[in-house]
């Protein structure tokens, strides 16, 4: 099982505090790896470091606000500082808006853009310097189902999560030189704080899920660990650009 042996390897986690953004800490953690967890939130990401540091995995937090420059570039070098280096970026924090696309303002796409899109090309484009010095290194975007198909309610969402599938193949050609391997996971419905307020703004989408979905649940974020622990490992080094959806089939059902 060497080849998913993370130890010695350093992980930053953007929104690493809840849902599936912690669920990428807890198989890493598992795996050996150390963490950082990154959020806005100091209670949450308080919390997240002392569940991770059970699992026995040495975990420190960052305050972030992924929406800003700088900000992403202080979470990289306080990681750096506080580790000793930077191995692993899981682009994972995101917002929603759900709202027929006509009711959607400029201010709220632009929030949904920035927070799910462009906040991982900028924390990526901080962590290359350190992989590449580093000799080579694994970014794990988090993109979705509605990467590949859209949703009336949630326009903003599904554009950003197709260019998260764009940005991964734009990075995985321009680094796979530095040795850099840069991948996404298609997350379906989860069951998360934020797809619980979607089950309370959009009714009938329960049913729609378990009716679609081949294993007739919703996932639960633990779901994403060993897909975690494959793209953050040796085990994917000849991956690059790929797209990995985690959704109990409900993508490829008809």
């Amino acid at each position: 099982m060497r080849l998913f042996d993370l130890k010695g390897r350093v992980a930053l986690i953007t929104g690493g505090n809840g849902g599936i953004g912690l669920a990428f800490g807890r198989g890493m953690a598992e795996a050996g790896a150390a963490i950082m967890v990154a959020g806005r939130n100091t209670e949450k990401n308080a919390a997240a470091v002392a569940e991770l540091k059970g699992l026995g995995a040495d975990a420190d937090s960052v305050v972030v606000d992924v929406s800003d420059e700088a900000s992403c570039k202080a979470m990289v070098a306080q990681t750096v500082e506080r580790f000793g280096g930077l191995d692993i970026l899981v682009n994972n924090a995101g917002t929603a808006v759900r709202k027929q696309p006509q009711d959607i303002s400029l201010e709220e796409w632009r929030l949904v853009i920035d927070t799910n899109l462009t906040s991982a090309f900028v924390c990526s484009q901080a962590a290359y310097p350190e992989m590449k010095k580093a000799g080579g290194g694994k970014i794990i975007n988090i993109g979705s189902m509605m990467s590949l198909f859209g949703a009336a309610f949630s326009s903003p969402y599904a554009s950003s999560k197709g260019g998260i599938v764009q940005l991964t193949k734009s990075l995985a050609c321009a680094w796979a030189p530095d040795n850099i391997q840069c991948n996404a996971v298609l997350p379906g419905w989860i069951d998360t704080e934020l797809t619980r307020q979607a089950r309370e703004q959009v009714p009938g989408l329960h049913e729609r899920v378990l009716s679609r979905s081949p294993t007739g649940r919703w996932g639960d974020p633990d779901d994403h660990c060993g897909t975690a622990v494959f793209l953050a490992s040796k085990a994917s080094d000849f991956v690059t650009g790929a797209s990995i959806p985690v959704d109990g089939g409900y993508s490829v059902f008809i």
